[in-house]
Parts: C-alpha cells; structure tokens; sequence
C-alpha cells in the first residue's frame, strides 16, 4: 500500500509542474501579445501627431533678381597706346657749335620760338663773302652790257665786225649768269645762317636736354638735342579681333563713333574721343585689326607712350532683356537660367545670348522681362526643388556687382 501512494504522489507533482509550466508559457505568450497591440495601437495612431510635429524639408537657399529690360551700349574692347599727334626730334641742321640753349625741359612751346642758337660767325661771313662777289659780277655785268651797247652802234658804221659784237653780246650773258648764281650762293649762306637758330616746328612740349651748350654739333647727328611733341590732340592706336571689322564699319556708316579710353586696370575713364580709322589691312599673324582714335587731351591725361583700354561704343539696344552674368549656367544642351515659379520652385529655361556689358548679359531668347531668377546658390538646384530667400528679390540691372 506504501508504494501505490507514493505512486500517486509521484504522479501528482508532475502533473502539477507540467500544468505551471503550460500557464507560465499562456501568461508570456498574452504579455507578448498585449504588448504587440499597444505598439501598433500607440504607432498608427500617433503617426498623425509625429508626422504634424517633423519640421518640413528646408528649401534651398537662393539669391533672387528680377529680369529687367533697359537700354544697353554694347562696347568693344582693345588694348593700345597713347600717341602724340606730332613728334618731332629737334636736330642741328648745320654743323657747329651750340651756343645757346634757350628752352626748359618740359616746357610748352609755341610754334616758331627760339630754341637753341648755333654759332653763326661762319655762316655770316659766308654771306657776306655771297653778296660780295654778287655785287663785283653785277658791276662787270654793267661795263659789259655797255661795251656791248657801243659795239652795236660800230657795226651799223661798220667800224667795227659783228665777230666782235657777238663776243661783247657773250660776256654779258656769261656775267647774267653768275649773277644769277650768286643770288643762290646768297639765298644758300642766308639759309645756313638762319639754320644756326634751331625754333619750334610746332606747337608742343618739349622733353629731356640731350646735348648741352659748348658741344659741337652736326647736320648728321644720329641723336636729336630734345624731343618735342603735341599732345593736344592726341591719338590711341589699338587693336580687335578682325572679326569685329564688319561691325565696326557699319558703326561708322551711322555716324561718328564714340571711343573712351581707360588707365590699364579698365577702371578709370581718361578721355573721350572719336574713332578716325581702320587701318587698310588685316594683321594675319594675330588675326587682328588697327585703329587709330583722336582725342581733345586738353588736360593732358593721355601721356605718349601709355598703355590704355580703348572702348568703343557700336550702338546702343533700347528696351533690351538684361540679367546679371552670374545667374547664367552652362548645362549639356548649352546656356540655361533657374528660373522661380511663383510657388517658389526651381525650374531650368534654356536660354539664348547676346553681348555682355558691366556684369550685365542681353538674353535674345528665353526671357520676356519680369521673371524670377536665380543669381546665387544654383549649384543646389535641381528642377522642381523649393527654395527660400537669402534676401528679398532685386532688380536685374541692380545686380551688378
């Protein structure tokens, strides 16, 4: 009997252990599935709410001008130099010595004053020694035209032969004739003498002294004794590209085309004047052409010899479409601009060019005028992205920068 209760015991506990065990498993297997319910409960529900509280994507960050039309002067531009009008190298034009340097350096100079003096005792005796000798043929001349007067009136009385009388007749025209070459011999020694006065060719300034008083000077001196040049007016030879000639001519078939020239940094505005010439041939080597501009210089701002940027105004287009050159973008299918919709968004317009002038470009196709545009922040574009302001909208013309 002892060991049948102990059966049952036996019995007993392990139907009692295998029946905790199927109810610990029930209680883990409803606390996961509880669990479950309230994560899907509490996620789809609040997915409103979470979604209402994420901030919005940003847009991005753009710099905005407004196209505008206006009247735009499309110039052309070269590189040249100042040139004098007039640059005479002043020279000895007789040999001697310089007696007298009657100029300052830098000085202005009028048209026919006295610049140097050359020792003129030489030259005036020469002269002298000129008329001299005029005054003895001419003497000899009057004896002989007598004689030849009386010779005539001996041999109408046949006192005398005609032989003798074309021998008288011969003389005098022999002594005519070195009265005629004394008169040269005079004008030649005058010359001379006048040339031992050195004077201004012409209006100008007058340079550096190169050859001081005491000197002896010659006629074939290679180095001049000062430079003078005019500089009122002056001229600008420059040079563009030649496939410029086309418009450049039809410039100068309107009328006088306007040229101003500025310092080398193209920053300061020197002078205005008016465009002369195109030079009658094409440089072939640079594949450019010469022009030659002239200007009043009456405050002397052009110097000879410098270096300037010519500015040629072509024509002026009225009413033309203009957006600052940085809003222009190159892509695979050429020249495009980010244009903004008016919900704010991106949006790429393929756009055509013209000249381009002070940061502005002309659009000839693309653009009618009023549109928003991109001028900054465009490498985060792409085509229907929204963007914000950095500054409130401008005006195309105002973009310049």
């Amino acid at each position: 009997m002892k060991l049948g209760v102990i059966t049952v015991m036996i019995k007993g506990n392990i139907a009692t252990s295998r029946g905790r065990r199927i109810a610990l498993v029930a209680i883990c297997l409803a606390a996961f599935a509880i669990g479950g319910a309230a994560y899907w409960y509490w996620g789809q529900g609040s997915a409103g709410a979470h979604a209402a509280r994420m901030p919005a994507r940003a847009g991005v960050p753009v710099s905005v001008a407004i196209v505008q039309r206006q009247d735009v002067p499309i110039y052309l531009t070269g590189l040249g130099t100042v040139q004098a009008s007039f640059t005479v190298g002043i020279h000895s034009q007789v040999d001697g010595k310089l007696q007298e340097v009657l100029f300052t350096e830098g000085q202005q100079v009028k048209k026919g004053d006295v610049l140097a003096k050359i020792d003129p005792r030489l030259f005036q005796a020469a002269l002298d020694q000129a008329k001299a000798k005029k005054a003895q043929d001419v003497a000899q001349f009057i004896s002989a035209s007598k004689d030849l007067e009386r010779s005539n009136t001996l041999v109408k009385s046949n006192i005398t032969s005609q032989q003798i009388v074309d021998q008288q007749q011969g003389k005098v025209d022999q002594l005519r004739a070195s009265i005629d070459a004394d008169e040269a011999m005079i004008q030649t020694a005058q010359t001379n003498l006048d040339y031992t006065t050195i004077t201004a060719p012409s209006d100008g300034r007058m340079g550096v002294r190169l050859v001081d008083p005491g000197n002896i000077v010659h006629a074939n001196d290679q180095g001049a004794l000062a430079t003078l040049v005019l500089t009122r007016p002056s001229a600008v030879l420059f040079t563009l590209p030649a496939r410029t000639l086309d418009d450049i001519r039809a410039a100068m078939a309107r009328g006088p085309v306007e040229v101003t020239a500025f310092d080398q940094d193209n920053r300061r505005a020197l002078a205005t004047g008016t465009l002369l010439l195109v030079d009658n041939i094409m440089d072939q080597t640079t594949a450019t052409i010469r022009l030659k501009a002239m200007f009043p210089n009456e405050d002397d701002k052009l110097w000879p010899g410098e270096f300037v940027n010519a500015r040629v105004l072509l024509e002026t287009r009225s009413n033309a479409v203009v957006v600052p050159s940085a809003a222009i973008q190159r892509g695979p299918n050429g020249l495009f601009i980010w244009t903004v919709t008016g919900k704010d968004v991106a949006d790429p317009r393929p756009i055509e060019t013209g000249p381009t002038y002070d940061n502005l470009t002309i659009v000839t196709s693309g653009l009618a005028g009023g549109e928003r545009i991109v001028t900054d922040g465009q490498y985060k574009l792409q085509r229907n992205a929204t963007v914000t302001y950095t500054s409130p909208p401008i005006a195309g013309s105002a973009g310049n920068s």
